[in-house]
């Protein structure tokens, strides 16, 4: 049995029963906010990366929230393979504990980014020709703005209220800010459905960003004030943009790549729970989403992909978290490898199935 499945939108399910796919079509590689679940990514990621399949034609843009922020981030350095080596390291390697604080858990993610992000290497990451990062983040409005554990919960309890009757409710808790890495902004920025502001990156907002894109409300503080974009309290990125929520790519047949952990795509952090709540259709006509197959999630330790529940259950017995982490890549490095035979076999024809 396939360790992988491949899902697409109706204008790509077409193109590929009638051609195959084309890795020169595609335009953006699509990181969403999994926390923990990303490791499964990784050996997809980093065959992508050793094969230099994106971006041969034109810039890609690698647009990510959270989890995928952190991904992308180490594919724009000089040396991309060993700095997403060390965030793999540097993410499994930390431990937490029962006396952590948001203040504190926030001290430990900037560790992991300083970890694999050399302030030296900026300059070339922003001067990127072969990629072009997008991270999402949040700007908190209101009471989900507070540092205060009992008013940010009250503010983020009213919020998912809110949002129970409309996705669209969101916006008043929170503004999504783009951060950006081109000559102008990406071409989702300038369509009329976009809700939010975008700013372009720089050397002195880089990690800030990343880092806000990562802040997890109630978990971890959030980054005040990053230089060149609006003032105010910026968190988790996948507040708003939890998975796919936009339509990424600007031409007909381009291609939005996504690797996801799970089949459900879930539009926003708050709609976990909602089981109808889904992305709008013509955000998906252009992906290709690739995730693993329940037969092969079930050879990782515990039968599942790694989640953030696993910091909570074995917080006491940090070292099988991860020895469990840890096997869970391993498995999962082979996931790229069957894509690309998938893909020049030609058998992703026939594996295609409709999102």
């Amino acid at each position: 049995m396939s360790r992988i499945r491949v899902k697409a939108g109706k204008k790509i399910y077409q193109i590929i029963k009638d051609g195959g796919f084309r890795f020169d079509a595609v335009s953006t590689y699509f990181g969403p906010a999994v926390g923990p679940r990303w490791l499964v990514a990784s050996g997809f990621d980093l065959t992508l990366l050793k094969e230099g399949l994106l971006g041969r034609q034109k810039p890609v843009q690698l647009v990510g929230s959270s989890a995928g922020a952190f991904r992308f981030a180490a594919w724009i350095q000089p040396e991309a393979i060993q700095a997403y080596q060390k965030l793999i390291d540097s993410y499994i390697s930390v431990e937490y504990t029962r006396r952590d604080t948001p203040t504190t858990a926030l001290e430990k993610i900037t560790g992991i980014v300083n970890a694999y992000l050399e302030d030296d290497a900026l300059p070339f990451a922003l001067a990127s020709k072969q990629y072009r990062l997008v991270v999402l983040t949040a700007r908190a409005r209101g009471l989900v703005a507070s540092e205060n554990h009992w008013l940010q919960k009250t503010g983020l309890f009213t919020c998912l209220i809110f949002n129970y009757f409309n996705r669209n409710n969101i916006h008043k808790f929170a503004e999504r800010v783009v951060f950006y890495n081109a000559a102008k902004p990406p071409a989702f920025c300038l369509k009329p459905y976009f809700r939010g502001a975008f700013v372009q990156l720089n050397e002195i907002n880089f990690k800030y960003s990343i880092l806000a894109s990562g802040a997890i409300p109630l978990v971890i503080d959030g980054v005040r004030d990053i230089y060149g974009a609006p003032r105010g309290i910026y968190r988790d990125g996948g507040l708003i943009d939890y998975h796919l929520t936009h339509q990424y790519a600007a031409r007909e047949n381009e291609i939005v790549l996504f690797f996801h952990h799970q089949e459900r795509i879930i539009p926003g952090w708050l709609d976990k729970s909602i089981k109808s709540r889904a992305p709008e259709p013509h955000t998906l006509n252009n992906v290709l989403m690739v995730f693993p197959s329940q037969n092969f999630v079930e050879t990782l330790p515990g039968g599942k992909v790694p989640d953030r529940t696993d910091l909570v259950t074995l917080i006491n017995d940090p070292a099988t978290r991860i020895k469990n982490w840890r096997r869970a890549v391993e498995l999962s490095a082979p996931l790229g490898e069957d894509f690309l035979e998938m893909v020049e076999s030609g058998k992703i024809r026939d594996a295609v199935e409709k999102l």
